[in-house]
């Protein structure tokens, strides 16, 4: 059963014991609630300081059935490692056969409990109540999250030991269960990496890709990290990543509570299926241990591998790239626009200014009109559309290049029947969408040349309004009109090579919603490894912007300050870099720390990607 953050149905009343110096709460789980009379549903505990620890009291004697099930449900909120408090609630043979790490159901309130109970007479030894609230998000056995909605209702049983005379539960869903705010302060998304298994050819260095799940977040969370990554990639990056820690390779049997030395280096000791790599495999497993650790915390900048006795490798975070590239640590050097000229125009990423120059070559000239540009990560070309949305340019940065032939044109009867917005990925290919109503296509044009190769998009439900793939090559971001409404999808690039063919099949698969809380998606960007920056209405009001994880999820910290009129948006997928926005106020941005400023006008802002 699993938790969330706003509050539920009345709160019947809590005894909690605050110790500030050690930054314990104790949950009294026992509340003084009648056996008989309306049961009210247990809410979500208000929001504490993240150092607090909260830990749950056991049953009192003579409980009375609902207060065993609210004390169950309090115990569930708690910082215990193992829920041996929550198990004190069960019988013997429940606490057995209970997985609380199965699944983990959140609610928008706190779980109610339904006052009317199924079976049991006045004065019986056994009593049934139903859980029930509104489903917001799931995290499976996987730690994998994934938004949920209806209803929710969970029978919970509990009979009365013939011996002790005391209540217990006997029956009850597998998993955890709890309110949105409880599970915001329980629980924390931490990326976990892999690397890229289905680059394109002639890809020169690994794609580190991330993987978010959810850990409880004072749960040594250090361990629980390396075990997840151990564990493998969550089900759906799993068909296009691998990991290079050989099959069965664990943590030393005993092994708990890692936490880096004085000087910042973890030691990660493992099992023996480890004890054979190489120096290459070794330093791509310290790779994907000091990704994942740092996305948990700055603290740790080496990490050391041993398995048994044996030291096996270090790697340390000035040499971690080396081994393997992410996107949030390719630092741009400008960010690009179209001026009122036609011309591509770039400032300098760090400038505070607003001084502007045209690109060198045939896009700073302003000889044809364009709509949209994408420059690519190495920030030696680019591909513009042109004004009336039909033909696609590629063409160098450099002085003396010529615009050339469009490498592709759209045969789409007007211009919002025309071609997105173009996108490079990591290795080098161009992404770009025909909207044309005849005949939609997502396309792929590798190294940005040739015949584009026509993307499968089985799943897809509706017509591919916006297109943005991700650094790491593997994952996209659409954004999908059906029935006049827009959403954002993501969805994982699948590539093979048949044997007959000289060309791969590509296609997007596992389709899913990031942002099912907005109405209408008008604009979007990666914003980091897994987190996207989303423009969009939410139902029945006004247009908002905020962060969105590819999961689902919203990432902690506060949202973009508000902005009315966005058209455009772009974010720099490595940290510390503002937010640049075309709005009717023209080319804006947002420093860390500050509101919008306008910085020019023009069109079509983007960082490279």
């Amino acid at each position: 059963m699993g938790a969330d953050r706003e509050g539920g149905a009345g709160r019947g009343p809590l005894r909690m014991v605050v110790y500030g110096v050690c930054g314990v709460v104790l949950l009294a789980g026992c509340a003084s609630m009648p056996d008989s009379g309306d049961l009210r549903g247990v809410d979500s505990t208000p929001r504490q300081d993240t150092q607090v620890r909260v830990f749950a009291m056991p049953p009192q004697d003579d409980a009375q059935p609902s207060d065993i099930v609210s004390g169950f449900l309090e115990a569930l909120t708690s910082d215990d490692p193992t829920y041996s408090t929550a198990r004190q609630y069960l019988t013997k043979a429940a606490s057995q056969t209970w997985k609380p790490g199965l699944s983990s159901t959140v609610l928008a309130d706190g779980p109610g409990i339904d006052p009317n109970r199924l079976g049991g007479r006045e004065g019986s030894d056994d009593l049934t109540f139903t859980l029930t609230g509104t489903r917001v998000a799931r995290v499976d056995e996987q730690q994998a999250y994934s938004p949920a909605s209806g209803t929710y209702n969970a029978p919970v049983h509990l009979t009365r030991d013939k011996k002790t005379k005391q209540w217990r539960i006997d029956t009850l869903p597998q998993g955890v269960v709890m309110g949105k705010s409880d599970f915001q302060r329980n629980y924390m998304s931490v990326n976990k990496y892999y690397f890229a298994s289905n680059a394109a050819a002639g890809t020169t260095q690994t794609a580190a890709v991330g993987d978010p799940v959810y850990v409880r977040r004072r749960v040594d969370p250090m361990t629980q990290m390396v075990q997840s990554l151990l564990n493998g990639p969550t089900t759906w990056l799993d068909h296009v990543v691998r990991t290079s820690f050989p099959t069965g390779t664990a943590l030393q049997k005993g092994v708990g509570g890692l936490t880096p030395d004085d000087q910042n280096k973890l030691t990660v000791p493992l099992n023996e299926k480890a004890a054979r790599v190489g120096v290459k495999q070794c330093s791509e497993m310290a790779a994907q241990l000091l990704f994942t650790l740092q996305n948990l915390t700055p603290v740790v900048d080496q990490v050391e591998l041993l398995s048994g006795d044996t030291h096996l490798c270090s790697l340390a975070e000035d040499h971690a790239d080396d081994v393997a590239a992410r996107g949030s640590m390719d630092r741009p050097g400008y960010v690009y626009f179209i001026d009122d000229k036609s011309r591509l125009e770039r400032i300098a990423v760090g400038n505070n200014g607003t001084k502007d120059d045209p690109v060198p070559g045939a896009l700073g000239e302003g000889s044809k009109a364009l709509r949209s540009v994408a420059v690519s990560r190495d920030e030696d070309t680019a591909a513009a559309v042109s004004g009336d949305g039909k033909n696609l340019y590629v063409t160098s940065l450099v002085s003396g290049s010529s615009l050339g032939d469009p490498v592709l044109a759209s045969r789409g009867k007007s211009e919002q029947d025309r071609l997105t917005p173009p996108s490079w990925d990591g290795n080098g290919d161009l992404w770009v969408a025909d909207r044309d109503r005849d005949k939609p296509r997502l396309l792929l044009l590798e190294q940005g040349k040739g015949v584009p190769l026509v993307v499968k998009t089985p799943e897809l439900d509706g017509r591919i309004d916006s297109v943005r793939v991700a650094a790491d090559g593997v994952r996209i971001a659409l954004v999908v009109t059906k029935n006049g409404k827009k959403s954002l999808f993501i969805g994982r690039i699948e590539r093979r090579q048949e044997v007959a063919e000289d060309r791969p099949t590509v296609s997007v698969l596992g389709l899913r919603s990031a942002s099912p809380e907005l109405e209408d998606v008008t604009a979007m960007s990666w914003s980091g490894d897994s987190r996207l920056v989303v423009v969009g209405r939410e139902q029945g009001g006004l247009q908002t912007m905020r962060y969105v994880q590819v999961d689902g999820s919203t990432p902690e910290g506060p949202a973009p300050a508000a902005l009315s009129g966005i058209k455009e948006i772009t974010a720099a997928e490595s940290d510390g870099l503002p937010l640049v926005a075309y709005s009717e106020d023209g080319i804006v941005r947002l420093p860390a720390g500050t509101q919008w400023q306008k910085v020019t006008d023009g069109v079509a802002p983007v960082y490279p990607g």
